[in-house]
């Protein structure tokens, strides 16, 4: 989620029918606080630009090929993602019911009034606003004494790697896999906040939810969707890692960018 500060709530529009995204995005320059990041046409992209963009703000479409809007959500809580704000937008109101059961903040028929979307929009903004006010006021968890030292499942052996020589981990599906210099494996830990704890937290850096990365292993800064950016990083793959929206903030004192 974006810095209080911004008071901006990073948006994606998903929808098979392009001028109904076209029509959405128009409605919403009107609103500062809105970034639109990118748009998406069907319920697999939605999935996955939710997960690489971390958006505080989902417009989604219910009827979609492929994968429809209720199976974008069912699909994410599976993978046990923290979920942003969805809001439904479509021509059929017999959705509504199912919407409102996956939690949705919100339910707009096309063509979209805008008095309804203002309102739908200041509601959601102090909702993220909430959200993180709450999550300053969490105390700090506890933290494990720091491993040098690391478990790697591969080819059917367990292989001991020194801490510093991983380039990163990643977590898929609940598996956890680790990018060392000579060897790429699978970790006992479940969680990637367990092995983050467990990890020296100047050099282990949570730039996505999805991916820790050694900070000294990265090998370039690239640009990518509005204000955002990937981090190259210094394995034989050059791995691409997205840096999440509240992330950004800290790549950028970290590099002076």
């Amino acid at each position: 989620m974006r810095d209080r500060a911004t008071a901006t709530l990073t948006t994606l529009i998903v929808d098979d029918e392009s001028l109904a995204c076209e029509e959405l995005a128009y409605l919403l320059k009107d609103f500062p606080e809105i970034e639109v990041a990118a748009t998406g046409r069907n319920g697999l992209e939605a999935v996955d630009l939710i997960l690489k963009l971390e958006p505080d703000l989902v417009f989604l479409d219910v009827q979609m090929p492929g994968l429809d809007g209720m199976g974008v959500v069912r699909q994410l809580r599976e993978r046990g993602v923290e979920l942003p704000h969805f809001i439904f937008v479509t021509a059929y109101d017999q959705y509504a019911i199912e919407a409102f059961r996956v939690e949705a903040l919100d339910y707009l028929l096309k063509p979209v009034d805008k008095g309804r979307l203002a309102e739908t929009l200041e509601r959601a903004k102090r909702l993220v606003q909430e959200g993180q006010q709450k999550a300053e006021a969490e105390p700090a968890p506890r933290l494990s004494p720091q491993r040098t030292k690391l478990l790697v499942r591969a080819q059917n052996r367990n292989f001991i790697v020194d801490a510093q020589e991983v380039i990163y981990a990643t977590i898929d599906s609940g598996l956890i896999t680790i990018v060392a210099a000579h060897i790429e494996g699978q970790s006992n830990y479940r969680t990637l906040e367990d092995l983050q704890a467990n990890l020296d937290r100047d050099t282990f850096w949570r730039v996505h939810r999805s991916f820790l990365v050694n900070i000294n292993r990265i090998r370039e800064v690239v640009p990518w969707f509005k204000s955002s950016f990937q981090l190259r990083m210094d394995d034989k793959k050059n791995t691409e890692i997205p840096v999440s929206r509240v992330q950004t903030k800290r790549l950028r004192e970290l590099l002076k960018l």
